[in-house]
């Protein structure tokens, strides 16, 4: 008999002490995604949380088809639309309180408005303009982040400190199924589990990671399942069903706040453009699997609920739309007017107190900018000599 064949003596493992059994199932998430919106349950939904909702996804996809056209006519140098998703963007601001922070992921500015960010600051990354276009501690929300995942430790981070703190913040912070590739990641649910972090991690797995399906990318049976290894709970979700990401969300936000810890969220949606307009999503996916997610769209779902309560009418579809419509006028008004940037405004915002360093780098952009300057108007008046 080898060594590998002999069982260890009992009450000792390796040579150490037992360890007690280990019961995981409260960690366990559904087996099937939690629904509400067409369930016995819905009727007991609150209908001003339904109404607010509605509101919110119709000017969701009006925003998202808007700045859709303004990437295709120059006005940004990329869009990735969240068409088909707007139920977890939505119901991720809402879950929140005023002091609640948000890390969201680049293709999450839905929820960035939502949280009150102006929609036109929402894009000022997308233009390339500027890192971000509006104050993170404003309004609480974190600059949209283009790199996978590195959202995620900031948002335990953040959330660790304000516990240490006493401070009653909680910090959602969300991701893509292909960010749950990075070691980011895993780097921040275990960080936020062994020090009881206030953070709730919202995974919008839509299906593909640009390209990689998801059965590319892990074996897990869910995404959830993750974060039994991590000693937290997952929860599992249908993400285009709004009240239930809401209700699932609101759950584990309070929890948080209570001092129980994190959680993490699974929302199975579904992205029906493409990664972004330098995608071609017709080389990976038919459009017969496109349309089948049609029939499960989360404004579909909410109308129905809605008809079915008699709680939508024509003048609330109305209303709706013509909020939807003055918002999109008004981001096309102010996309479309040239932006006045200063040169020198790159270093303003990187760090409190300018080093040495930075103030050199300053003044020799400065003397550039004032040859440019005056190269240009000595030019001009050469120019206008010569025409005389």
């Amino acid at each position: 008999m080898t060594v590998m064949d002999q069982k260890p003596a009992p009450g000792h493992r390796h040579g150490g002490p037992q360890r007690p059994p280990i019961d995981a199932t409260p960690l366990l998430p559904e087996t099937e995604p939690f629904r509400l919106l067409g369930t016995p349950d819905a009727a007991k939904l609150d209908p001003a949380l339904l109404t607010e909702l509605y509101g919110q996804l119709v000017r969701g996809r009006r925003y998202n088809r808007q700045a859709t056209a303004l990437t295709r006519q120059g006005r940004l140098a990329v869009y990735p639309s969240s068409t088909g998703q707007e139920a977890c963007e939505v119901a991720a601001a809402l879950a929140l309180r005023p002091q609640d922070w948000l890390f969201p992921s680049y293709r999450d500015t839905l929820a960035v408005i939502a949280r009150g960010v102006d929609p036109v600051e929402a894009l000022t990354l997308l233009r390339g303009d500027w890192h971000t276009g509006y104050d993170p501690r404003e309004h609480h929300v974190a600059p949209l982040s283009t790199p996978l995942a590195t959202q995620l430790p900031h948002a335990v981070g953040l959330a660790h400190a304000a516990r240490l703190k006493g401070d009653d913040v909680v910090a959602l912070a969300m991701v893509g199924d292909g960010g749950t590739s990075e070691g980011d990641f895993h780097e921040a649910l275990n960080f936020a589990a062994v020090w009881n972090a206030p953070v709730v991690f919202l995974v919008q797995n839509n299906g593909f990671a640009i390209s990689v399906p998801l059965d590319k990318q892990s074996a897990a049976p869910s995404l959830a399942h993750k974060a039994v290894g991590y000693g937290m709970p997952g929860r599992l979700v249908d993400g285009n069903d709004a009240a239930a990401v809401h209700q699932v969300l609101t759950e584990a936000v309070d929890r948080a706040r209570a001092g129980r810890g994190p959680t993490l969220l699974e929302a199975i949606t579904y992205r029906m453009e493409a990664h972004t307009n330098a995608d071609d999503a017709t080389r990976y996916r038919d459009d017969s699997e496109v349309e089948a997610w049609r029939a499960h769209d989360p404004i579909v779902l909410l109308e129905r609920e809605l008809n079915e309560r008699g709680l939508l009418d024509d003048t609330m579809r109305h209303v709706a739309e013509e909020a939807a419509e003055k918002m999109a006028a008004d981001l096309r008004e102010r996309m479309n007017a040239e932006p006045l940037l200063d040169p020198m405004d790159l270093f303003t915002h990187v760090y409190a107190e300018p080093t040495p360093q930075l103030r050199e780098q300053a003044a020799m952009l400065r003397a550039e900018l004032d040859a440019e300057l005056d190269g240009g108007q000595t030019d001009h008046t050469e120019h206008a000599g010569a025409g005389s």
